[in-house]
């Protein structure tokens, strides 16, 4: 196998996985653990998986945001009621933004509800799902595919942000903290706070884990928000005190 094919293949074992070691990629793919760490460090390299002691993962850490497609695997019913409850926020004719989040890529079935629409997004999720869809203008932002986010970023994303308006953004992020949002990867980060900078109204899908974690770059504050989606999964003490401060909630549960 060629060392190529063999490193797409532990990032798919690990997406499925979640983490194995060494001992057990070298029995799986049949080479030494010497030939594996070599591998481990160009994916590494690459954004696409974090060595661990033994081993490697593909688990989110304050610096390492996980693959699209292990994080869409993760609390994937809740993700996908946050993405109806959030989808209500939109109207026919309105113009949204979406990000390239996991939560986002569940929006598609319920935004073809709310057509007509203009759809501005990143997300190889929502473009896939939307292109051709009549009655959904689909713009895309262009930029660098990353296989990692399933989504497009860079100069030319960003360039083509600062010359958009949209009525309403949904986006998602990997860790609040008090009311302190952040996110692990920069480049992803710009992208989400020039949808922010660019649409009237604000929400943030967020699932119930995502609460009282840090990741290594602080994105924005809750209150520039005009709501946070989240679930009754979410410990009610925490949603009462953010509720006391002034930041609107709304859950997956309600109608």
């Amino acid at each position: 196998m060629k060392p190529e094919d063999r490193q797409h293949d532990i990032v798919e074992m690990l997406v499925e996985v979640g983490s194995a070691s060494l001992e057990e990629l070298s029995q799986r793919f049949r080479v030494s653990k010497m030939t594996i760490h070599r591998d481990l460090d160009e994916l590494e390299k690459e954004g696409l998986l974090r060595k661990v002691r033994g081993g490697a993962t593909i688990e989110a850490s304050g610096q390492f945001e996980s693959d699209f497609r292990y994080r869409a695997r993760q609390a994937a019913e809740e993700k996908r009621q946050i993405a109806r409850r959030a989808a209500e926020f939109v109207e026919p004719g309105m113009s949204v933004m979406i990000d390239d989040g996991s939560t986002s890529q569940n929006l598609v079935p319920f935004l073809v509800n709310k057509r007509p629409l203009s759809v501005i997004t990143n997300n190889l999720a929502i473009i896939e799902g939307l292109s051709g869809v009549s009655g959904i203008e689909l713009i895309t932002v262009g930029g660098t595919y990353s296989r990692k986010f399933n989504g497009f970023f860079g100069v030319l994303a960003l360039a083509a942000l600062e010359n958009l308006r949209a009525d309403i953004v949904l986006l998602s992020s990997s860790a609040i903290h008090g009311q302190t949002v952040f996110h692990q990867d920069q480049e992803v980060l710009e992208i989400k706070r020039r949808m922010i900078a660019s649409s009237a109204r604000r929400f943030l899908m967020v699932d119930h884990g995502k609460f009282e974690r840090t990741a290594l770059h602080l994105m924005t504050t809750l209150d520039v928000f005009d709501g946070v989606v989240t679930s009754r999964a979410l410990p009610e003490a925490k949603a009462r005190a953010l509720m006391d401060q002034g930041i609107r909630l709304y859950f997956a549960e309600e109608e």
